[in-house]
Parts: structure tokens; C-alpha cells; sequence
């Protein structure tokens, strides 16, 4: 794993949780100049965000927050995709998925914005297999809102608080919504799919 982790990954506490509930929360994950760095490359790239879509067809006034999607230029994340390239061999090896690519950008969502119920892998279509949020912004207190609800595979439902330098990996079949924000939240939202190789 890469070396901006504070420590290395319980990785069968991880896939035991994914395995059980579908879903699991690991905190305090990177060392903070990292995340420190992380969080201005996504600051300064706030002026090239641009307003999410929706695919297959979905209406378009269920989400409010906007994204910039990664690539090469944004060095700072690409070590973030680097450490899901790595989780994904271990889950390839856990549970035979068959991950093969990542997707990923920044998401911001501003005071007053949210996205509502929705599947990421909603028709079966899209060769999201696994969801992950991770989250960069400095501080964030319980009335700042932005929480993640989702339902584990049991149909319980869970309500995640955004916190700085926390990572969610979840099945991307869970129902799941971003409440409403009340200050700037931001993060990368990453994929992992197995459709195409990004590695060879």
C-alpha cells in the first residue's frame, strides 16, 4: 500500500465487514500532510467543476453537487487510485470480482446541496462493482450535514458522518444518499469496476 497511510489496512476486518454488511468505514487513513495536499489539489481545481449528470436516464434534479473527473494532471489523487488499484487486487483475491478499472473525481457539494436515493450499479449495466467516498475537507461538525445514509445488505440503514480523512467502501447495489450539506463538503468518489484493465 502506498506510504501516505498512517498504518497498513485490517484487511480481513475490511473484507469481513464487506462480506457481512456490505459496507465498511476506515478513518484516519492517510498521514495529514498528505491529506493536507490532497485537499489544495481539489481547492484549486474547484473553478473547472462542472454540475453532475445523471445516467440511464435518470432525472437529472436528484443530485445537486458538482464534479471535476481525475486524470493524469491531478497527482496528488492519482496516489489515492494507486492505493484502490492495490485494495482492488485484494478483494479480487477475497472474493474473485474481477476488478479491473477505476473511475473516480472530486465531488463538491455546497451549502444546500444533496443527492437523493439512488444505486451506483442501479440496471447492472455500468460494471461498478465496489463505491468508495473519501473524504477531504478540513473539519466538519454534526449540524454541517452531508452525511452518507445507506442500507447494508440486511436492510438496516446507517447514517455516515462525512468525516475528514475517512474512507467508505461499499457495494455499489446499496441504496445510499448524500443529505443535504450545510457548509462545503468534499471528497473523492472512486469506483471499482471490472470491465477493462488500466494497469498493463
Amino acid at each position: 500500500m502506498t506510504d501516505h497511510l498512517t498504518t497498513h489496512l485490517d484487511t480481513n476486518y475490511m473484507i469481513n465487514q464487506l462480506d457481512d454488511l456490505g459496507f465498511v468505514i476506515l478513518d484516519h487513513v492517510y498521514h495529514l500532510d498528505y491529506l493536507k495536499n490532497l485537499y489544495i489539489e481539489c481547492v484549486h481545481g474547484l473553478d473547472q467543476f462542472r454540475k453532475a449528470a445523471i445516467q440511464d436516464g435518470i432525472a437529472r434534479d436528484i443530485r445537486s453537487d458538482h464534479i471535476l473527473w481525475l486524470t493524469d494532471t491531478q497527482v496528488q489523487a492519482q496516489q489515492h487510485i494507486a492505493m484502490l488499484a492495490e485494495l482492488s487486487q485484494l478483494l479480487n483475491q477475497a472474493f474473485f470480482f474481477g476488478l479491473n478499472d477505476i473511475e473516480a473525481h472530486f465531488a463538491c457539494y455546497n451549502a444546500g446541496e444533496a443527492y437523493a436515493l439512488h444505486r451506483d450499479n442501479p440496471q447492472q449495466k455500468n460494471h461498478r462493482v465496489i463505491s468508495s467516498v473519501f473524504y477531504l475537507h478540513q473539519t466538519w461538525q454534526p449540524h454541517d450535514g452531508g452525511e452518507l445514509r445507506l442500507q447494508d445488505r440486511s436492510n438496516q440503514w446507517h447514517m455516515i458522518q462525512p468525516l475528514p480523512n475517512r474512507l467508505v467502501i461499499f457495494d455499489s447495489h446499496l441504496l445510499h444518499e448524500v443529505l443535504q450539506s450545510h457548509q462545503q463538503r468534499l471528497s473523492i468518489t472512486a469506483w471499482l469496476r471490472n470491465d477493462k484493465s488500466v494497469w498493463s
